[in-house]
């Protein structure tokens, strides 16, 4: 197979590994509680990256980047903190509303994440994203509500967009460590986040489940962000942000059709309006990541890229970073890759 084919594949396999998670929490959250699995799909993530990374030291492979000081502590402290709070309210959203309406709504983080940006960083905003913004905005309050012919909320909606309110907060800090090392920070967020959810869990008194379910939750957290954060970077090394990016924009609408496969779950009214919202929106953010990812090819202009939960977008920066982000939705968890072009966030 050519090296671009299978960097292609790479990132569809990518999208499909975390847009499967949703759809798969929802059949476990039967058996286990909500900040329960938050904490085993963390630490299957932090736990399985650890030993690659110590497969990758003895094998002497891999990318040679610096280490977290102490001058990135009150980075890194925010970002395992808000990585406790923000998979645990994802997996309360998910046993009140339907994995696809999650998957849809996972989009809204990249809203949280410009804003964020925006205000704190001062980060410059194309007309486009602002449109698609807007779009995903409108399309997140459709999934709010509820029920035919009255205005019901739609209460795991909410929770789920206080996840991505918490996640969008979480990558404004991630990107302050977007050069230190992929697999060190990932392991850092996997194993500390996920301990910090598993004495939440203790402390609320959630049961804790049958030893085969908490292997279930770890394989499903190492693969779903894990193994999809690696193979997301394997991608980019060959295709650019920009092209994995759009590959990894299918992430939402997979994650649908495979809670309508293996749910069988059947949308209302809401749903098809936002979902045609959102693959709106999802188009106009990718032609403006491919548009200035040329402009940065053919002019020398250094990019600002993020992808937010399972979009993209590239901003003109002074400044040269990398970072993948992923939940579970991020989930969640991150890389960086210094070795790439720019600054980006995948869930």
């Amino acid at each position: 197979m050519k090296i671009k084919n299978l960097a292609t594949l790479y990132a569809i396999l990518a999208a499909a590994l975390y847009a499967v998670n949703v759809p798969l929490s929802k059949l476990l959250l039967d058996h286990i509680g909500p900040t329960m699995l938050a904490a085993f799909l963390y630490l299957g993530a932090g736990v399985g990256l650890l030993c690659y990374g110590l497969i990758q030291s003895a094998a002497k492979k891999g990318a040679k980047n610096e280490r977290l000081t102490k001058k990135e502590l009150p980075y890194t402290v925010a970002m395992v903190l808000l990585d406790i709070a923000a998979p645990i309210l994802l997996m309360l959203g998910i046993t009140m509303t339907g994995s696809a309406n999650v998957s849809l709504l996972n989009n809204f983080e990249i809203v949280a994440t410009s804003i964020i940006a925006l205000v704190i960083f001062k980060e410059v905003i194309s007309k486009r994203l602002w449109l698609a913004i807007a779009l995903v905005t409108v399309a997140s309050i459709i999934l709010t509500f509820e029920g035919e012919g009255a205005l019901v909320f739609n209460k795991g909606s909410l929770f789920v967009l206080g996840a991505c309110l918490c996640w969008g907060f979480e990558n404004n800090c991630t990107r302050m460590i977007s050069n230190k090392s992929s697999v060190e920070t990932v392991i850092i967020k996997g194993i500390f986040s996920g301990l910090g959810s598993l004495v939440v869990a203790l402390l609320i008194r959630e049961a804790i489940p049958p030893l085969h379910l908490i292997l279930y939750a770890m394989v499903l957290g190492f693969f779903a962000y894990g193994i999809s954060i690696h193979f997301y970077i394997l991608a980019q090394k060959e295709l650019g942000a920009a092209k994995t990016s759009a590959y990894y924009s299918i992430a939402p609408f997979l994650g649908v059709v495979f809670s309508i496969l293996i749910l069988r779950e059947t949308p209302g009214l809401q749903f098809w309006l936002a979902l045609i919202i959102m693959i709106i929106s999802t188009f106009i953010m990718v032609k403006d990541n491919i548009k200035l990812q040329h402009t940065h090819d053919h002019e020398h202009i250094h990019t600002h890229s993020h992808s937010h939960g399972d979009t993209v977008h590239i901003h003109e920066h002074t400044h040269v970073h990398s970072h993948t982000h992923i939940h579970g939705e991020d989930s969640e968890n991150h890389t960086h890759n210094h070795e790439l072009a720019d600054h980006q966030h995948n869930h």
